[in-house]
């Protein structure tokens, strides 16, 4: 009899209305159309502009979407793990929030804050409690507001980042499909590369640190790109030889949208065909814990249960792994 994984039954993505266009950064910004695709592959973000709207908003239109998709009562969802940067509050959690906005009323929620990588974590977390059968059913949201903490004064950072995101429901199966493995890490000595500095316990809010732009993204580009294509390919070949497997085993890869040139390193280091790689960053642009769950609620249509998946990414902090599961349905 084989061991009971935790699958995936159901995807469902959102993004806000309002289109972000490279020609549009063009009058904000000292940029180009060229330039913006050149390094990092976007043509357009979306970006949440209603007024009084927050990540919890985006995180319920996953949600309620996935329910009604999966045809799922929000009664039978024990959990829900958000994983975000850019939460409603510094607290509650913004999962609670969520659940609230939705109905799940007999569910406990958290929030994960793993930056980039902060989708992979939340969902080996919530795979673990189907595993153990302590909850029958689970969902596992990825979603960020980055439009909220960027500075669109600053072209090295408002040129790659969008809202949006997209969350998964997890159940246990004894088919064979489901997560079989994962490798995460982490390594905090990347937080002085890409932080935001104030807001925190180290550097707490105040007058000086909004007067000095301290709650925006910094990042520095050199140091991340190298670490990013490390970590995710070094991850990937760990992953691999863990399950005995090659590359020619794998029907899809998912790399975090981060910048297409990183992307495309990951497929090059590993040797990799990029007709094989989800790729969806020209539309969306970085949505941070967003855009695994985006990549394949975008390529749902073309995925067959039994396809091999590795999902893997890179994230402020840093923060890194890489995940294999095997589909579970036809969609």
């Amino acid at each position: 009899m084989s061991r009971k994984l935790a699958a995936i039954k159901g995807v469902h993505g959102y993004l806000p209305e309002y289109v972000l266009s490279n020609k549009e950064l063009e009058q904000m910004v000292e940029t180009s159309d060229e330039w913006i695709q050149s390094r990092t592959g976007i043509k357009e973000r979306r970006i949440l502009k209603e007024p009084g709207k927050a990540t919890s908003d985006l995180g319920y239109h996953m949600v309620k979407g996935l329910l009604e998709k999966t045809n799922t009562s929000p009664d039978e969802i024990g959990m829900l793990v958000c994983a975000t940067v850019t939460g409603d509050y510094p607290f509650p959690d913004t999962a609670n929030i969520i659940c609230d906005k939705v109905g799940i009323n007999n569910a406990f929620g958290f929030d994960i804050n793993a930056a980039c990588s902060g989708f992979l974590f939340a969902l080996s977390v919530g795979a673990k409690f189907i595993e153990t059968d302590t909850y029958k059913k689970v969902i596992v949201v990825g979603v960020d507001m980055m439009s909220s903490i960027i500075n669109y004064e600053d072209r090295t950072t408002c040129v790659i980042f969008g809202d949006g995101g997209g969350a998964v429901l997890l159940e246990a199966t004894d088919d064979g499909t489901g997560l079989q493995d994962a490798l995460l890490r982490g390594n905090g000595d990347g937080r002085h590369y890409l932080h935001m500095k104030s807001g925190g316990s180290l550097h707490p809010s105040s007058v000086e640190t909004v007067t000095n732009k301290e709650h925006f993204v910094y990042q520095e580009g050199r140091t991340v790109f190298k670490n990013a294509v490390r970590g995710m390919s070094g991850a990937v070949e760990t992953v691999l030889e863990q399950n005995n497997l090659t590359l020619d085993d794998i029907d899809w890869l998912v790399p975090h949208q981060a910048n297409i040139r990183i992307i495309k390193s990951v497929a090059d280091s590993l040797k990799f065909p990029m007709e094989k790689v989800m790729v969806n960053i020209e539309k969306y642009g970085n949505t941070t814990a967003g855009t695994l769950p985006l990549c394949l609620w975008d390529y749902e249509k073309k995925l067959k249960k039994g396809d091999k998946i590795i999902l893997t990414a890179f994230g402020g902090g840093f923060t890194w792994g890489a995940t294999y599961l095997v589909w579970n349905y036809d969609s």
